[in-house]
């Protein structure tokens, strides 16, 4: 499926292409003995010289009679305990199907007091997710290569389909606080579309509640799926992809570094590359990565020391809770629509992209501005038990980098990472890889 961009280039043109761009972007930085090479002045590079072949996706004219229902359900408030809270309230569809706020966790349960324990993922490009596997192994020269594990949905994983996924906030206390399927099939009956879900699944459906609830979170998935609005492609970089913009040189050198694995190294886990078919590129690889994200106290439950949030090893996933070596490991997200984001990672510990860019390059090499001091010494990544910390990925840069040691991005290089990230984010053109739009 998905691998690093050093793994798999989809054509021999676009890796040519490519390592001129990178050639480029290193002119007048520092050389490294792992990034040392000839420099080609961005002159030289062709217009639109990243395009590259990309079967975009056509937006649906209309919506299935499945997907219409799913729709009206995705903004349905009354479906909540409190009444105050649809899919559409943590999942805004004005913000890139994220959150519309600031707060690292929102708020819900039946006063919307109670606040949730991860920050909410945006629900765009999860067409493609695939099913959850604990070895997700890829072919290599010597045969196969286990990159651990990798696919289905939430942060940790837990569930393999949109509409599985949809059923934990129809349940969640913190969230829509329904008490059982009972009490949802209840809300369904006396909602202003019954009758519509009546003549798609029977009138007796009501009468059986866990079947009401499933074909719900089923009309649910196909809303999420059918509707252009969940995978747009209308960023600048598809503009760039489809050949009808160029970037500047900021994004250029931004996107060089993206892919530098001596760099920035984003590409590693973010795949920038066509997937299967042409397929538009995900920005995730899909995997799980433990990065020693430090504890946030915005989050209630964390005020109870004694609390992790352990990612595939638990408290929210059960299944994998004896799998010690994946404690610590939160999904890849897509880096599409980033910057339009007021919260990052997991815990939502950070609130702008710069400051989430220097942690990734300063985590080791200068910890004490990111990790708390606890008995006069810095607590190294304080939101995991230390008897897991070996899980942190201290290999792959920009997180091979030792204390004291110049960062494997300085602010120069961190401002053009972030001015290719914003071109990540959808509404620059129409269609997808359209021109800019007037």
């Amino acid at each position: 499926m998905f691998v690093s961009f050093a793994r798999r280039c989809q054509s021999k043109c676009f890796a040519v292409i490519f390592l001129a761009l990178i050639l480029a972007a290193c002119h007048d930085q520092p050389s490294t003995p792992a990034a040392a090479a000839k420099v080609v002045p961005l002159s030289v590079i062709p217009t639109n010289s990243v395009k590259v072949w990309v079967r975009y996706p056509q937006p649906n004219s209309s919506l299935s009679p499945l997907a219409s229902l799913g729709k009206q359900i995705f903004f349905d408030t009354s479906l909540s305990a409190s009444g105050k809270l649809a899919c559409s309230t943590c999942h805004n569809p004005d913000h890139a199907y994220g959150p519309p706020n600031g707060l690292a966790v929102q708020l819900g349960g039946s006063d919307m007091h109670h606040p949730g324990t991860r920050a909410v993922p945006s629900l765009r490009y999860m067409r493609f997710t695939p099913k959850f596997t604990r070895h997700y192994v890829i072919p290599s020269p010597d045969g196969a290569e286990d990159e651990g594990p990798a696919g289905g949905f939430t942060h940790d994983g837990q569930v393999d389909s949109l509409h599985e996924q949809a059923s934990i906030p129809l349940l969640n206390v913190n969230e829509m606080a329904n008490a059982d399927a009972a009490s949802v099939s209840s809300k369904l009956k006396q909602a202003r579309y019954a009758d519509q879900f009546q003549k798609l699944f029977g009138v007796d459906v009501f009468n059986v509640p866990a079947k009401a609830m499933e074909k719900a979170t089923l009309a649910l998935e196909a809303f999420e799926t059918e509707d252009a609005s969940f995978q747009p492609y209308t960023s600048k970089f598809d503009a760039a992809m489809a050949g009808n913009v160029n970037f500047s040189a900021d994004e250029l050198r931004g996107y060089a570094l993206f892919n530098n694995p001596a760099k920035g190294n984003c590409a590693k886990c973010h795949i920038d590359t066509p997937g299967p078919g042409g397929r538009p590129a995900q920005f995730t690889d899909f995997e799980f990565e433990a990065v020693g994200v430090p504890r946030n106290p915005e989050i209630a439950a964390n005020r109870n020391s004694k609390y992790f949030d352990l990612g595939l090893c638990g408290p929210a996933r059960k299944d994998l809770a004896k799998e010690t070596n994946f404690c610590g490991m939160f999904k890849t997200p897509t880096l599409r629509n980033v910057v339009s984001r007021q919260v990052y990672f997991h815990n939502g510990r950070f609130h702008t992209l710069d400051d989430m860019m220097h942690f990734y390059a300063e985590r080791d090499t200068d910890p004490a501005k990111w990790y708390t001091k606890k008995n006069g010494k810095t607590a190294l990544y304080d939101d995991l038990p230390i008897i897991y910390r070996d899980n942190i990925d201290h290999v792959n840069a920009p997180f091979n980098r030792k204390f004291g040691e110049p960062p494997a991005l300085n602010d120069d290089e961190i401002r053009d990472v972030i001015a290719f990230l914003k071109t990540l984010d959808d509404g620059y053109s129409v269609q997808s890889g359209e021109p800019r739009k007037k």
